[in-house]
Protein backbone atom coordinates (compact mmCIF):
# COMPACT_ATOMS: atom_id res chain seq x y z
CA UNK A 1 0.00 0.00 0.00
CA UNK A 2 1.41 3.24 -0.96
CA UNK A 3 1.64 6.14 1.87
CA UNK A 4 -0.81 8.91 1.46
CA UNK A 5 0.84 12.18 0.09
CA UNK A 6 0.95 14.81 2.65
CA UNK A 7 -1.64 17.64 1.97
CA UNK A 8 0.31 21.30 1.21
CA UNK A 9 -0.53 24.55 0.91
CA UNK A 10 -1.25 24.30 -2.44
CA UNK A 11 -3.62 21.64 -1.87
CA UNK A 12 -5.40 24.15 0.28
CA UNK A 13 -5.52 26.71 -2.74
CA UNK A 14 -7.30 23.90 -5.10
CA UNK A 15 -9.88 23.47 -2.12
CA UNK A 16 -13.52 24.10 -4.05
CA UNK A 17 -15.21 27.58 -3.71
CA UNK A 18 -17.38 28.03 -1.31
CA UNK A 19 -15.55 25.53 0.84
CA UNK A 20 -13.64 25.99 4.05
CA UNK A 21 -10.31 23.99 5.07
CA UNK A 22 -7.40 23.76 6.99
CA UNK A 23 -4.43 22.15 7.18
CA UNK A 24 -3.67 19.61 10.18
CA UNK A 25 -1.79 16.63 10.93
CA UNK A 26 -0.54 16.46 7.03
CA UNK A 27 -4.49 16.28 6.05
CA UNK A 28 -6.54 18.24 4.25
CA UNK A 29 -9.64 19.17 6.85
CA UNK A 30 -12.61 20.20 4.71
CA UNK A 31 -14.89 22.18 7.15
CA UNK A 32 -18.86 21.92 5.90
CA UNK A 33 -20.25 25.27 5.68
CA UNK A 34 -21.93 27.48 8.32
CA UNK A 35 -25.67 27.33 9.36
CA UNK A 36 -27.88 30.74 9.84
CA UNK A 37 -26.90 31.44 13.44
CA UNK A 38 -23.08 31.29 13.52
CA UNK A 39 -22.95 32.55 10.15
CA UNK A 40 -25.23 35.89 11.54
CA UNK A 41 -22.91 35.42 15.07
CA UNK A 42 -19.49 36.02 13.10
CA UNK A 43 -21.17 38.46 10.62
CA UNK A 44 -21.85 40.75 13.42
CA UNK A 45 -18.23 40.36 15.21
CA UNK A 46 -17.09 40.87 11.88
CA UNK A 47 -18.87 43.87 11.67
CA UNK A 48 -17.36 45.01 14.93
CA UNK A 49 -14.05 44.30 14.40
CA UNK A 50 -13.86 46.35 10.82
CA UNK A 51 -15.47 49.37 12.79
CA UNK A 52 -12.74 49.06 15.55
CA UNK A 53 -9.99 48.81 12.60
CA UNK A 54 -11.10 51.58 10.71
CA UNK A 55 -11.39 53.65 13.96
CA UNK A 56 -8.09 52.75 14.91
CA UNK A 57 -6.67 52.45 11.64
CA UNK A 58 -4.73 49.70 12.48
CA UNK A 59 -5.41 46.15 11.25
CA UNK A 60 -7.96 44.08 9.28
CA UNK A 61 -10.81 42.51 9.98
CA UNK A 62 -11.43 39.48 8.26
CA UNK A 63 -14.99 36.90 7.84
CA UNK A 64 -14.67 34.04 7.92
CA UNK A 65 -13.29 31.36 5.32
CA UNK A 66 -9.87 33.59 4.76
CA UNK A 67 -6.63 31.26 5.27
CA UNK A 68 -4.03 32.21 7.62
CA UNK A 69 -0.96 30.47 6.86
CA UNK A 70 1.08 29.33 9.89
CA UNK A 71 4.18 27.03 10.30
CA UNK A 72 3.47 24.55 13.57
CA UNK A 73 4.41 20.55 13.98
CA UNK A 74 0.71 19.67 13.09
CA UNK A 75 -1.09 22.66 11.80
CA UNK A 76 -0.31 24.54 8.90
CA UNK A 77 -3.58 27.22 8.49
CA UNK A 78 -6.55 28.33 10.38
CA UNK A 79 -9.31 29.78 9.13
CA UNK A 80 -11.78 31.21 11.77
CA UNK A 81 -15.49 32.61 11.38
CA UNK A 82 -13.69 35.58 12.40
CA UNK A 83 -10.42 37.62 12.76
CA UNK A 84 -8.23 40.37 13.51
CA UNK A 85 -5.12 40.84 11.71
CA UNK A 86 -1.56 43.14 12.36
CA UNK A 87 0.36 41.91 9.54
CA UNK A 88 0.70 42.60 5.94
CA UNK A 89 -1.48 41.97 3.17
CA UNK A 90 -0.39 38.89 0.64
CA UNK A 91 -2.68 40.15 -1.94
CA UNK A 92 -5.04 37.33 -3.61
CA UNK A 93 -3.08 34.54 -1.10
CA UNK A 94 -3.62 33.52 1.78
CA UNK A 95 -2.10 35.96 4.91
CA UNK A 96 0.92 34.70 6.26
CA UNK A 97 0.78 34.28 10.36
CA UNK A 98 -1.98 33.82 12.59
CA UNK A 99 -4.05 36.71 13.56
CA UNK A 100 -3.83 38.52 16.76
CA UNK A 101 -8.01 37.76 17.67
CA UNK A 102 -9.55 35.02 16.17
CA UNK A 103 -12.98 33.95 16.77
CA UNK A 104 -14.59 30.42 16.47
CA UNK A 105 -18.24 29.97 16.29
CA UNK A 106 -19.59 26.62 17.13
CA UNK A 107 -21.52 25.14 14.38
CA UNK A 108 -23.95 22.18 14.46
CA UNK A 109 -21.03 19.75 14.45
CA UNK A 110 -19.35 21.30 17.08
CA UNK A 111 -21.51 19.29 19.84
CA UNK A 112 -20.52 15.91 18.94
CA UNK A 113 -18.35 14.01 22.05
CA UNK A 114 -14.97 15.17 20.19
CA UNK A 115 -16.10 18.51 19.65
CA UNK A 116 -14.38 20.09 23.06
CA UNK A 117 -11.22 18.21 22.78
CA UNK A 118 -10.38 19.83 18.98
CA UNK A 119 -11.52 22.94 20.01
CA UNK A 120 -8.77 23.05 22.90
CA UNK A 121 -5.76 21.87 20.56
CA UNK A 122 -7.27 24.46 17.91
CA UNK A 123 -6.94 26.81 20.33
CA UNK A 124 -3.76 25.61 21.60
CA UNK A 125 -2.45 25.93 18.35
CA UNK A 126 -3.24 29.16 17.80
CA UNK A 127 -1.25 30.44 20.86
CA UNK A 128 1.39 28.82 19.58
CA UNK A 129 1.25 30.64 16.66
CA UNK A 130 0.93 33.88 18.03
CA UNK A 131 -2.88 34.74 18.78
CA UNK A 132 -3.30 36.47 21.84
CA UNK A 133 -6.96 36.25 22.12
CA UNK A 134 -9.52 33.32 21.37
CA UNK A 135 -13.03 33.16 21.30
CA UNK A 136 -15.38 29.96 21.83
CA UNK A 137 -18.53 31.58 20.62
CA UNK A 138 -21.62 28.85 22.03
CA UNK A 139 -24.74 30.56 20.84
CA UNK A 140 -26.48 27.44 22.50
CA UNK A 141 -25.14 27.77 26.11
CA UNK A 142 -25.77 30.05 28.76
CA UNK A 143 -21.60 30.78 28.68
CA UNK A 144 -21.88 32.40 25.04
CA UNK A 145 -18.11 33.43 24.97
CA UNK A 146 -15.27 32.03 26.74
CA UNK A 147 -12.19 34.35 25.98
CA UNK A 148 -9.15 32.64 26.18
CA UNK A 149 -6.03 34.65 26.06
CA UNK A 150 -2.18 33.35 25.58
CA UNK A 151 -1.28 34.12 28.65
CA UNK A 152 -4.15 32.17 30.61
CA UNK A 153 -5.02 29.37 27.77
CA UNK A 154 -7.12 27.29 30.08
CA UNK A 155 -8.62 30.18 32.47
CA UNK A 156 -11.66 31.04 30.16
CA UNK A 157 -12.93 34.39 30.93
CA UNK A 158 -17.02 33.72 30.27
CA UNK A 159 -19.57 36.14 29.44
CA UNK A 160 -23.16 36.22 29.32
CA UNK A 161 -26.09 37.63 27.25
CA UNK A 162 -26.62 41.05 28.97
CA UNK A 163 -22.42 41.27 29.43
CA UNK A 164 -20.12 43.62 27.18
CA UNK A 165 -17.53 41.01 25.73
CA UNK A 166 -13.62 42.44 25.09
CA UNK A 167 -10.61 40.64 23.01
CA UNK A 168 -7.77 42.56 25.86
CA UNK A 169 -4.91 42.72 25.48
CA UNK A 170 -5.41 41.63 21.86
CA UNK A 171 -7.36 45.04 21.19
CA UNK A 172 -7.79 47.55 23.11
CA UNK A 173 -10.77 49.14 23.77
CA UNK A 174 -12.88 47.14 21.74
CA UNK A 175 -16.16 45.59 23.50
CA UNK A 176 -18.81 44.40 22.08
CA UNK A 177 -22.11 43.77 23.22
CA UNK A 178 -22.59 39.91 24.13
CA UNK A 179 -26.50 40.53 22.71
CA UNK A 180 -25.49 41.34 19.08
CA UNK A 181 -24.58 38.36 18.08
CA UNK A 182 -28.07 37.48 18.69
CA UNK A 183 -29.13 41.09 17.12
CA UNK A 184 -29.86 39.66 13.45
CA UNK A 185 -32.15 36.76 14.48
CA UNK A 186 -35.61 37.68 14.07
Amino acid sequence: MTPKAEATIEDLYRVPENCKAELFNGELLLMPPNGALPSIAGGEIFISLRTYARDMQSGIAFIGNVGFIVNLPNRKSFSPDAAFFTGPLTGMKFLNGAPIFAVEVRSENDYEPKADEEIARKRADYFAAGTQVVWDVDLLSDDVVSKYTATQPNTPIIYHRGEVADAEPALPGWTMLVDDLFSAIP
